[in-house]
């Protein structure tokens, strides 16, 4: 099972490696202020449980915070609140959150990043990250084909 799973994490991460698209793809539109503006209840799979309870709850509801830029330019950003009550106190009370704007040329969508990050500081963490999960999951999978080979060899009496 570790090991169908160290294949499939090494399989994402190649294909985000090699699908990213590169800093100089993105265009910085500056730094936005956000407001938010409602909160709406969300079905995501439940990760955080295990057998039974996985089966018996494969979904839980989380509740998301959506903003959109004070500026009116349409930019919009949606975190996800630490439950619904503190969504909607952050609704009310109207905090604001600064994130920068990074358009994507090729395709004219954009992201949101924390303002104090570029497009290559961006693309740097994204190729590190996937980096380490590709080497964790080479690692695994080499540790597991040589621990096949170790108990095929002395079952046949090679070694």
């Amino acid at each position: 099972m570790l090991a169908m799973l160290a294949v499939i994490s090494g399989y994402f991460s190649i294909e985000t490696l090699s699908g990213a698209v590169p800093a100089e793809g993105y265009e910085d539109r500056g730094i936005y202020t956000f407001v938010p503006y409602q909160v709406l209840p969300v079905s995501v799979k439940n990760t955080g449980a295990s057998g039974r309870d996985r089966r018996m709850h494969p979904t839980k509801t989380v509740y998301m915070v959506y903003y959109r830029d004070t500026k009116g330019a349409g930019y919009r950003w949606e975190e996800q609140a630490l439950s619904r009550t503190s969504g909607e106190r952050a609704v009310e009370e109207g905090q604001t959150v600064e994130r920068r704007v990074l358009e994507i040329v090729e395709d004219h969508t954009y992201i949101t990043v924390e303002p104090e990050m570029t497009a290559e500081s961006y693309n740097d963490g994204l190729r590190r990250k996937s980096q380490m999960i590709l080497g964790a999951s080479g690692a695994y999978i080499l540790f597991y084909i040589l621990a096949w080979f170790v108990v095929w060899s002395r079952k046949d009496g090679i070694v």
